[in-house]
């Protein structure tokens, strides 16, 4: 159970952390979201949208982020 409850705690820190920076982007006016490759559909009843290339930039920032953790910690 103590385990369970430090796992809680450590997911929690890291919503946090995520919340935190969400708020430092918002306010850096950084274009994610706003790329060139998102694609946006707009018909008469309907918006589709999907960030593409905002998900292919997070996602090589967090391999870089998680890889360079995972060195150090070695």
């Amino acid at each position: 159970m103590s385990e369970m409850g430090k796992m809680l705690i450590g997911m929690g820190c890291v919503l946090i952390l995520v919340g935190v920076l969400l708020v430092v982007a918002a306010r850096l006016h950084l274009p994610l979201g706003k790329l060139p490759g998102d694609i946006l559909y707009r018909g008469k009843n309907t918006t589709v949208y999907f960030p593409l290339a905002t998900c292919i930039v997070v996602s090589v920032v967090l391999t870089v982020v998680l890889w360079l953790v995972g060195k150090v910690r070695k």
